[in-house]
C-alpha cells in the first residue's frame, strides 16, 4: 500500500513538472530593449576645436607681452643695482638709489605674481566656458540621435612615467571598452566650431 502511494506521488510530481515546463516554453520571450550609448572624448574635443587654437594664439601673444614687461623691469633693476654699487653706502644718494631698487624689485615680484594669476584664471575661465558648451552640445546631439546615455571617454598616453600620472589616468579613464557605442566626438567638435566666434569673444 505504501509503495503504491509513493509511486502515485512520484507520477503526480512528474506530471506537474512536465506541465510547468511546457507552460514556460509556451510563454512569449520578452525582448529587452538595448540602451543606445554614445561616447565623447572630452580632452580631444577641447584640444581639436578651432576655438581652442584661437584662444591659444591669443594667450600666447598676451603671455609674450607679460614676459616683455617683466624683462623691462628686470633690466631696470640691473641698472639700479649697478648704480647702488657705484655709490658710497650711507650717503643720501646711495639711500635714494637703494630705495628705488627695492621699489622696482617689489614691482617686478608683484607683476610676476599678477601675471601668473591672470594666466591661471584665463585658462580656467576658458576651460569652464568651453566645457559648458560641450555639455550642452552633447545633450543636443544625443537627443537628435536618440541616445539614452553618453559617457566621457579618453585614451591614456603611454608610456606613463610617474605614479601621480598613472593615478590620474586610473581616475580619469571611465570607459575601458566601448564596442557598439556611438562615438559622437567629431560631431560635438563640429558644433563647437560653428560657435567659434562666440566662444572667443
Amino acid at each position: 500500500m505504501k509503495i503504491k502511494t509513493v509511486i502515485s506521488g512520484c507520477l503526480v510530481c512528474v506530471v506537474v513538472l512536465f506541465v510547468v515546463h511546457e507552460f514556460s516554453l509556451a510563454q512569449p520571450t520578452v525582448a529587452v530593449a538595448a540602451s543606445k550609448i554614445g561616447l565623447v572624448n572630452v580632452p580631444r574635443t577641447l584640444q581639436d576645436c578651432k576655438a581652442t587654437a584661437t584662444f591659444g594664439a591669443r594667450a600666447k601673444a598676451e603671455g609674450e607681452q607679460m614676459v616683455a614687461a617683466e624683462k623691462t623691469l628686470g633690466d631696470e633693476i640691473n641698472v639700479l643695482t649697478g648704480g647702488v654699487r657705484a655709490l658710497v653706502p650711507g650717503t643720501a644718494d646711495y639711500m635714494a638709489q637703494y630705495k628705488l631698487l627695492l621699489l622696482k624689485q617689489g614691482e617686478l615680484k608683484a607683476t610676476q605674481e599678477s601675471n601668473n594669476r591672470q594666466r591661471l584664471l584665463s585658462q580656467l575661465g576658458w576651460a569652464e566656458k568651453v566645457y559648458k558648451e560641450v555639455l550642452r552640445i552633447t545633450s543636443e546631439v544625443a537627443a537628435r540621435k536618440g541616445l539614452d546615455l553618453v559617457l566621457q571617454t579618453s585614451e591614456p598616453e603611454f608610456p606613463i612615467l610617474s605614479y601621480e600620472q598613472l593615478r590620474m589616468t586610473f581616475s580619469s579613464s571611465k570607459v575601458l571598452y566601448g564596442g557598439g557605442c556611438q562615438d559622437i566626438t567629431d560631431e560635438v567638435i563640429a558644433e563647437l566650431d560653428k560657435i567659434e566666434a562666440t566662444l572667443t569673444k
